[in-house]
């Protein structure tokens, strides 16, 4: 039979896991979603643009530094020990 070219996942491995990716996701979203809501209501004293909008940018912010900070060390550990 004929053998199927298979990547080896092992040499290369993700620099982030999947819970990276959806924290930064989440982590977007909520920037763009503070920046769209100031925009929308426009108003230099206006409680959106004042202290909800802000408060969503900079938590945004918050979370992409943490998820690009966060190290899943268990797997690297078992992976480490097995080669």
């Amino acid at each position: 039979m004929a053998k199927k070219n298979r990547k080896n996942t092992d040499n290369h491995p993700m620099f982030f896991s999947s819970f990276n990716y959806k924290l930064i996701g989440i982590a977007i979203f909520l920037i763009i979603t503070g920046f769209t809501a100031m925009y929308i209501e426009n108003e230099i004293h206006g409680f959106i643009s004042l202290f909800i909008s802000p408060i969503m940018i900079m938590a945004g912010y918050v979370i992409v530094i943490f998820a690009i900070l966060k190290h899943n060390r268990g797997k690297q550990e078992e992976s480490g020990q097995s080669s």
